[in-house]
């Protein structure tokens, strides 16, 4: 039963006035507190607030203005804005996509596992990203866009047409200048004006580049990103960076320190004086001291010394790969010479065999290979049996390893290879660079000869380089700092500069025919053109003869066809004949094309209508075969020479051939010298 204030009202009894304030009063109090909380959490969050003294406790060590590790400058605002080799580090509103938060989340970085980021921090890193990641103060940033984006852009898309070796249109685009000067068209770009600028208007249009050509010179289009950071470009007015690298400065390096050079196998050899040994009887050579300094150490000695029998199978094994026979060893046994184990190693060193038996090491560190080890395919490789031949040829000579690799890694700018007569040393220089050749290559055909495919062939030659010289494994530094030895991302582009005039993505020559060289030996040459020219005159011959045997049965079996037509056509069409093209009636040329078919006899049908012409000319025919059979392949080498000026070489983010950095000078790991200095060029004789 309702009450009596409830029966006046129609309300419930706590609905009364003194209620409805107390409710409205709670009410305004939560949503007070509500719009409070609501503020504070749309409040900005400043880097300066708390994310910086969450930096320069876990991260500023190895990142700071002076040790830049990963190319890396977290001491300020604009050196976290600039990013590192790998490129942007913070995405602004979305901490996921940022490669700080991703390397800290993933506890990768810092590497020392007591400087993680407990998880109070890692909240407080997530929120000043998704909040835009702001600075309080302004942050002056260098252009959003300069020529080092744009360069290299346009050698990737532009310049196979319009570069240093060819310029349609009299148009070249490699750099701001060039751009400026324009070709036959005028001027490719206005600056600030991107839509007057023809450049832009070629893109855009789908003039440029051609597509019926993009296939064949292995370029792609322009993407429409790629379009647009372009067009920013010019509205820009062409800004330029020309901020100097330490690799242009010689200032003192960031990246590798004194303590990294200071590692063992970064020391040059030094000699060492043999240890004294208690069983000094047995020492033959300062290994052996070494060796028994150590085993007796651990109460140890050397064994006993070998009889004759297991001295020679030692030897020719080691040295050749063979057994001895059983005279040899008979011989060997009952040798009563002193010097007779060193008559023996004096032998087997002086024996072919030797080379090649000790080759073998070299070529398989080399990647020695007799195909191309890429596609289906896997095309052969016909000319590389030369750098095997070389590398048995040097041990066998006993090159001296200093040479022995400078060949190698130089022999085109050891020798004039331009002059008329090729040496043995001329050959053996050029061949040898067949070293920087033995990587799988792709690019003999030009669906696999884009950018990304000679990139893998540079980087995989570096690799082969990198293990069988230095003893480094630089591959990894193609994408990153490496993460264990002293080579920043840096060192590795700087080493392929300094092969750029010969392994240029942006210059390249496709890996069998064109990137081979014809200067043999002077003797090999002239037998191989001594022999073609021979079968060529025996070829002509037998062609000639084939020749005027198929004129003569054509004339024979014509003039039987001819002798089928009415009179007056037959006389006009002999009277044809009898004349030259020229002088043909209007009557003439109408005769002659109504009855080609009967006039003109295939071959094959000649065949049919005569069996002795058929048998003649079947047996020409297969003479003609077998001596086209014998033809020799032109004798070339499988090498690596200078090619003249190369293009920028650019640090690849991530190694990304779509993302390039900053550009770098060539030069050699910094772990392996003593300073930063630019490497002292000298330019070489353009033979190529």
């Amino acid at each position: 039963m309702l009450s009596k204030l409830q029966a006046k009202t129609g309300r419930p009894p706590f609905f009364n006035r003194t209620s409805i304030l107390i409710f409205s009063t709670s009410f305004l109090f939560c949503a007070v507190l509500t719009i409070k909380s609501q503020a504070a959490d749309s409040a900005p969050v400043f880097y300066e607030t708390s994310v910086r003294k969450i930096v320069e406790a876990k991260c500023v060590s190895c990142h700071n203005a002076k040790m830049q590790k990963a190319g890396l400058d977290l001491s300020t605002a604009q050196g976290i804005l600039k990013g590192s080799e790998s490129g942007r580090i913070v995405q602004a509103g979305d901490p996921e996509a940022s490669l700080l938060f991703q390397m800290i989340e993933a506890e990768e970085m810092p590497p020392d596992e007591k400087d993680h980021l407990n998880k109070d921090q890692l909240a407080e890193l997530r929120s000043w990203i998704a909040g835009g990641a702001k600075f309080r103060e302004a942050v002056s940033a260098a252009p959003a866009v300069t020529q080092h984006d744009i360069i290299p852009l346009l050698y990737l898309r532009c310049v196979a047409c319009h570069g240093g070796r060819r310029q349609e249109a009299g148009l070249d685009l490699r750099t701001k200048e060039s751009l400026l000067k324009g070709g036959k068209s005028g001027p490719a770009v206005v600056p600030g004006k991107p839509e007057a600028s023809l450049i832009i208007q070629r893109i855009q249009s789908g003039e440029m580049p051609p597509r019926r050509k993009l296939v064949s010179v292995s370029v792609k289009p322009m993407e429409a990103n790629e379009l647009e950071l372009l067009s920013r470009w010019i509205s820009l007015n062409l800004p330029e960076q020309t901020e100097n690298t330490n690799d242009e400065t010689g200032a003192s390096d960031t990246l590798v320190t004194d303590k990294d050079r200071d590692f063992w196998s970064f020391q040059p050899p030094a000699k060492v004086s043999p240890p004294q040994v208690k069983q000094s009887d047995r020492v033959r050579n300062p290994i052996d001291a070494f060796i028994l300094q150590k085993l007796e150490a651990h109460g140890l000695g050397l064994s006993p010394a070998a009889g004759k029998r297991t001295l020679i199978r030692r030897l020719y094994f080691d040295l050749t790969g063979l057994p001895p026979t059983p005279e040899e060893i008979s011989q060997f046994v009952n040798d009563t010479d002193p010097r007779a184990y060193e008559k023996l190693v004096d032998r087997l060193l002086a024996s072919p065999r030797y080379g090649e038996r000790w080759a073998r090491h070299w070529l398989d560190v080399a990647g020695y290979a007799d195909s191309e080890g890429a596609q289906n395919e896997d095309r052969l490789r016909p000319h590389m049996y030369r750098y095997r031949d070389y590398v048995i040829r040097s041990f066998n000579q006993d090159k001296p390893y200093s040479r022995f690799l400078l060949e190698q890694i130089a022999g085109d700018e050891l020798v004039d290879y331009q002059s008329k007569e090729i040496t043995q040393e001329t050959y053996d220089c050029l061949v040898a660079t067949g070293f920087l050749r033995t990587a799988p290559d792709r690019t003999f055909a030009n669906i696999t000869n884009f950018v990304p495919d000679r990139l893998e062939v540079i980087s995989d030659e570096m690799d082969i380089l990198g293990s069988a010289v230095m003893g480094l494994t630089l591959k990894c530094a193609r994408c990153h700092s490496h993460k264990f030895d002293p080579i920043p991302q840096r060192d590795y582009y700087r080493l392929t500069a300094i092969f750029k005039e010969a392994y240029d993505e942006h210059d390249w020559l496709k890996s069998q025919g064109p990137r081979t060289l014809p200067h043999v030996m002077s003797e090999e040459r002239s037998q191989y053109e001594n022999h073609e020219k021979q079968l060529t005159a025996q070829v002509a011959q037998l062609k000639q003869e084939l020749s005027d045997l198929t004129t003569k049965t054509l004339k024979v079996q014509r003039e039987k066809k001819i002798q089928t037509l009415p009179d007056l056509e037959r006389d006009q069409i002999l009277t044809a004949f009898s004349n030259e093209t020229s002088q043909h009636t209007a009557e003439q040329t109408k005769l002659l094309k109504k009855h080609e078919k009967l006039i003109n006899i295939p071959t094959e049908e000649l065949k049919k209508l005569d069996p002795q012409f058929q048998q003649k000319s079947d047996a020409l025919q297969d003479q003609i075969k077998t001596l086209e059979a014998k033809r020799m392949p032109e004798p070339r080498i499988r090498a690596l020479w200078s090619r003249g000026s190369p293009s920028p070489t650019y640090i690849l983010k991530r190694g990304n051939y779509l993302t390039p950095g900053r550009p770098v000078l060539p030069g050699v790991p910094a772990v392996l010298v003593t300073s930063n200095q630019p490497l002292d060029v000298t330019t070489p004789d353009q033979n190529g």
